[in-house]
């Protein structure tokens, strides 16, 4: 198959995300708002042009509290930067449908490559005859680098909030017609 355009199916995909708690749990949130530009070969995913956007507006940890103070900016300052943004910039198959994917993504108007594994998990039809194809990606990042520093000390040592974001994401895609 050559390279095509991919439309995202929102409804068939997820934005999620986990970090740790007081060092002895971990907090899981989604996004519910993203879209994304897809142009790939699913069957060859290293010449792909990808672009992916995340509304932070969007963000839902099934805490009001916590999901207002994430906007604020102490945070994501999402009044001054409403969205989060990732532009792969190469791509490297590691084995049978998995790849590298490395990008510039930009969190709070401050951009670093970072570096996700990407699955092909498969494509078909549809029952309407739609061709789709499925993807799995997982990675993580130090949200520090991105200005999102805010943190609470522990009287028993430790923080609050863990650096490290782990990053994971479900995406179906439709063929373009």
């Amino acid at each position: 198959m050559a390279k095509v355009k991919w439309n995202l199916d929102a409804s068939h995909s997820s934005v999620d995300f986990s970090v740790r708690h007081m060092m002895i749990a971990k907090v899981k949130g989604t996004f519910h708002t993203f879209d994304a530009s897809i142009e790939a070969d699913p069957a060859d995913l290293t010449t792909a042009d990808i672009e992916f956007n995340v509304d932070l507006s969007s963000i839902d940890t099934r805490n009001n509290d916590r999901d207002a103070h994430l906007r604020s900016a102490d945070f994501f300052d999402v009044d001054n930067h409403p969205q989060m943004t990732f532009k792969s910039t190469s791509i490297r198959k590691i084995g049978d449908d998995e790849y590298e994917v490395t990008g510039d993504l930009t969190i709070r108007g401050v951009t670093h490559p970072e570096t996700f594994t990407v699955v092909y998990e498969g494509g078909g039809k549809d029952p309407w005859g739609n061709e789709k194809a499925g993807f799995s990606v997982t990675g993580s990042i130090d949200r520090t680098k991105y200005g999102l520093v805010w943190n609470a000390a522990l009287e028993t040592g430790g923080v609050l909030v863990g650096e490290e974001v782990k990053v994971s994401l479900e995406i179906e895609a439709a063929k373009a017609s």
